[in-house]
């Protein structure tokens, strides 16, 4: 299970297919190496997003994987 305080990059290594919910949210830089570092509640408020929301859209994907 995910949580916020985890980077973008350790979700993206760990679970590649969450990688359309990021770019359906407008996170498009995945690759630059400041967003892999970056916790998913500090890309989430980057982006304008709720971080809680986009955990639980991951957790989603993740379980139907």
């Amino acid at each position: 299970m995910l949580t916020k305080e985890m980077t973008v990059g350790q979700v993206l290594r760990s679970y590649p297919q969450t990688v359309q919910v990021f770019l359906e949210l407008g996170m498009h830089c995945l690759g630059c190496p400041s967003s892999t570092m970056e916790s998913i509640e500090g890309a989430a408020l980057t982006h304008g997003q709720n971080a809680d929301d986009l955990v639980a859209k991951l957790n989603k994907v993740i379980a139907n994987a």
